[in-house]
């Protein structure tokens, strides 16, 4: 199952966009609630766990990007690159960064003439909202994709084994010992050897997952290296949601340190949800079903760009947090979030012209 396709696409990536798109809502959903919450009442536990367990979601859609991007027997030319994903990109923050403006200034009562203006200014300022990141993270990704095209062109799987190292003990392992630890010995010899270099161009500090997206689409795993992973991902996800409980409950508040994409927690979690998803989950042989998945995964990149949208909505009408155990409040507005989400974002994707921008 693990290698079909339906119409060109690949079905458990398809899928994995699918449950990512509602793994994300899940994690804003529960994150602003979390942070009004003193550590370690039942809710608080509860909402940890909902946001430790889907923290996989940003670094899947990357994983999802580099398994095709990064294939060298598919032809990505340069103008390919920058006119129908880069200028994607840039389309798609202008449009959302000035969408959130006017819906903010438009809740605050303060939308006017001006509010456009002011909203362009600021989103050329760099000043949108919060998930949105991900725009110009993947910009920078976009970049990189012809260096690191050539690089996998040359490559054998144990220079990937290799980078795969570097990147785990540069970008995960040694900034969360950092972090948790702040050894001035150390620290002091990631700075005499340049070791923080991802400071001038941040996006790198992704480029682990875009490749690793590459290599478990193209490389079949031993059975032991599956279960292996699979070991590491409950590990990893253990450690996420026990962690983050010690470290608030010695710091007083919410300590969100384990929560980072670029921790080997997350990564290990993020890892093993590909797996899984790649050698077990799939959908039916059924025709339809396949369809109906690949449908609501086109829509998926307008889902993570607008459900924001409906969440502001929730908050700004009192709604976002119910007056319900939290453990249930969750999956139960996740739904309420994610329908009105993809049905905006299938509405903008069937406008003429610019609607695969905007979603």
């Amino acid at each position: 199952m693990a290698g079909k396709q339906e119409g060109g696409r690949l079905v458990y990536a398809d899928l994995m966009r699918v449950a990512a798109m509602l793994a994300v809502i899940i994690i804003h959903v529960s994150g602003g609630w979390l942070e009004s919450l003193p550590v370690g009442t039942a809710d608080w536990h509860a909402l940890n766990a909902w946001d430790s367990l889907t923290r996989w979601a940003v670094p899947v859609f990357v994983m999802c990007s580099g398994m095709f991007l990064l294939d060298p027997k598919k032809s990505l030319s340069l103008p390919t690159l920058f006119f129908r994903y880069f200028l994607r990109m840039v389309t798609a923050l202008f449009f959302w960064g000035i969408a959130y403006h006017l819906l903010y200034d438009f809740l605050n009562g303060v939308l006017s003439l001006d509010s456009l203006p002011h909203a362009l200014y600021a989103v050329v300022l760099g000043n949108t909202e919060t998930h949105l990141w991900f725009l110009t993270m993947m910009m920078g990704l976009y970049l990189l994709t012809p260096l690191l095209r050539a690089f996998i062109r040359g490559a054998s799987r144990g220079d990937l084994h290799w980078f795969f190292l570097i990147y785990a003990v540069l970008m995960l392992v040694l900034p969360l010992f950092l972090r948790l630890r702040g050894s001035q010995t150390v620290a002091l010899y990631a700075n005499r050897f340049y070791l923080n270099f991802t400071l001038a161009f941040p996006p790198l500090a992704y480029v682990g997952y875009f490749v690793a997206g590459y290599y478990l689409k193209t490389y079949t795993l031993g059975r032991v290296a599956e279960w292996l992973i699979y070991l590491l991902g409950i590990a990893g996800a253990v450690a996420t949601v026990g962690g983050t409980a010690l470290l608030s409950t010695r710091s007083g508040g919410l300590d969100t340190t384990l929560y980072s994409y670029l921790t080997p927690n997350v990564a290990a979690m993020s890892v093993a949800v590909f797996v899984l998803f790649r050698y077990v989950l799939g959908v039916s042989d059924e025709r339809s079903r396949k369809g109906q998945v690949s449908a609501i995964a086109a829509c998926g990149f307008g889902v993570y760009l607008s459900h924001v949208v409906f969440l502001t909505l929730l908050r700004h009408f009192g709604l976002a947090i119910p007056p319900i155990p939290a453990a249930v409040a969750v999956p139960l507005l996740t739904p309420v979030i994610f329908i009105p989400s993809y049905a905006l974002s299938w509405l903008l994707h069937k406008l003429p012209a610019v609607g695969r921008y905007l979603t």
